[in-house]
């Protein structure tokens, strides 16, 4: 997918990160379509090919690249750890995002409000996104997906192998996705690093912050004066 360009390579430091970030671990079945993506087999856990990975990356950053209007390309993820990323992926890109429950009917029922007719689908698991795949197959509209060795593939145009079920593997990849977009697209170019920090797409849990208790001023007593001795 590279076309065998240096500017389009796999760079030593997108290697470190995924491999860090444990994108390259599979899960302990294969699906058939997904074989050609496995390089091997270790402890029960299948290894993917982190270079495949990434030639699938470009081909999907080149498509929704292509799109003219962001706002046409859709990013979908109902499970938690992908949420906080398709909503930073969709401020970064000019992307439309729906984070959480994906409605019945929002591709193909025209009467409800939440009625959307995207150019382009991105998911991140295709298992727990399976209502927004399949009413997609139904209004002809493209699926690009992240993908693990055990994801179902049906529908999915173009599937990404990666780690789906690690919080950390599925921020990195919407990242690298994101940062890739906006150097075809111009945005950003490619002599210098993005600003933006692999962490802010990272899922997090919602933690109660602790109620600072106003410190109450200590007051000094009053002098007993009408005790006091008569000078």
């Amino acid at each position: 997918m590279s076309g065998g360009l240096k500017v389009l390579a796999l760079q030593k430091e997108d290697v470190t990160k995924m491999l860090a970030a444990g994108t390259h671990l599979g899960a302990g079945n294969v699906n058939f379509q997904m074989l050609s993506y496995v390089f091997k087999k270790r402890n029960d856990v299948c290894i993917i090919d982190v270079k495949k990975t990434w030639e699938k990356l470009l081909l999907a950053a080149r498509v929704i690249a292509s799109i003219e209007n962001p706002a046409d390309v859709c990013v979908i993820s109902s499970r938690n750890y992908g949420q906080r990323a398709v909503l930073k992926f969709a401020l970064h890109t000019g992307a439309t995002a729906i984070a959480g429950r994906f409605t019945p009917g929002t591709f193909t029922n025209q009467i409800q409000a939440a009625f959307k007719e995207p150019r382009l689908l991105v998911v991140t698991d295709p298992s727990a996104d399976h209502q927004a795949i399949m009413e997609s197959s139904y209004v002809n509209i493209p699926v690009i997906s992240f993908c693990n060795t055990d994801s179902p593939t049906k529908y999915v145009d173009i599937a990404i192998p990666c780690n789906i079920k690690s919080i950390h593997s599925v921020g990195l990849m919407w990242w690298l996705l994101a940062r890739e977009v906006r150097r075809m697209r111009g945005d950003t170019p490619r002599t210098i690093e993005w600003d933006v920090m692999p962490d802010l797409y990272f899922f997090r849990e919602e933690t109660k912050e602790e109620e600072e208790v106003p410190e109450v001023p200590e007051v000094q007593p009053a002098q007993d004066t009408y005790n006091a001795a008569p000078q």
